[in-house]
């Protein structure tokens, strides 16, 4: 069984490419010589195809170019686990992935130590910090666009429990400028009084403390094991091995029972935010 996050994330989009081809999967399977249930693997990742399998699925959704190389190469690589990737900021394939395992996921957690969390983000606050990572112009609007649809996850019917631990040095860095600072803090304490959104600060006051190696996201799932994704300026990784992800349920775990509870967390929030605009 692969159940990688590489894995995870072909098995999806031959899923989609399935359905942009019209295709039920029993459809498919009248096609194939494989059966209902091994396509079914294939699509929640729980199964890699191999190289005749992966050719014969993309032949019959015309899938041609560099688009049908790109897959099966993938295909290549599916079963290995804690998936790295090294280029510019965005990097395609990893965003598609993280998309699709947000709209999977039952939980993510995201402790912050640097920015406002992705997912509780303004697209006057996103815009900011991709013009100061030195993001090209042309791409700017495209990745806010991008970063203000992950949002629905949280908003949607069914939606997503989601935990944002955030450092307060994250709170006092006036990214863009006051009022567009400002206007983000309110918007995370708003966010916070959907039932489902819980917003936790880490203060000062805290010193050292267990999270200070580096912000991770944390994405659990009801079907499958957790993924990890870690992110850098020129590299991204999920880490879907157990061994790995088992220790950040438990950091994650650690510090929401030491950051101050959320009430205390919206109070200090607004403080920061009145601060901005007094």
């Amino acid at each position: 069984m692969a159940n990688t996050a590489k894995a995870r994330v072909l098995g999806a989009e031959l899923r989609e490419l399935r359905k942009q081809a019209g295709l039920t999967v029993r459809r498919l399977e009248e096609r194939l010589s494989m059966s209902r249930s091994t396509i079914s693997r294939i699509e929640r990742g729980d199964k890699v195809p191999g190289a005749e399998d992966i050719g014969a699925l993309l032949a019959i959704f015309s899938v041609t170019g560099d688009r049908r190389t790109e897959l099966i190469e993938a295909a290549k690589e599916a079963d290995q686990p804690n998936w790295v990737e090294i280029g510019g900021p965005g990097i395609p394939r990893q965003l598609s992935a993280l998309l699709e395992f947000e709209r999977e996921a039952t939980r993510i957690s995201d402790l912050s130590l640097v920015r406002v969390p992705g997912l509780l983000q303004t697209a006057d606050y996103a815009r900011a910090v991709f013009r100061a990572g030195g993001v090209p112009p042309e791409q700017v609007e495209m990745l806010v666009a991008i970063r203000m649809g992950r949002r629905e996850v949280l908003t949607r019917p069914a939606p997503v429990r989601y935990l944002a631990l955030i450092d307060e040095a994250v709170l006092r860095r006036p990214v863009g400028g006051s009022a567009v600072m400002a206007d983000q803090l309110r918007h995370i304490v708003k966010m916070a009084e959907l039932e489902n959104v819980t917003v936790q600060v880490i203060p000062f006051e805290f010193g050292a403390h267990i999270g200070q190696d580096g912000s991770h996201l944390l994405l659990e799932f009801a079907k499958a094991d957790p993924i990890v994704h870690l992110e850098h300026r020129r590299s991204g990784q999920f880490l879907d091995e157990l061994k790995d992800t088992t220790e950040f349920l438990g950091l994650t775990a650690n510090l929401s029972a030491q950051a101050m509870n959320a009430e205390r967390s919206a109070e200090v929030i607004r403080s920061c935010a009145d601060l901005l605009e007094g």
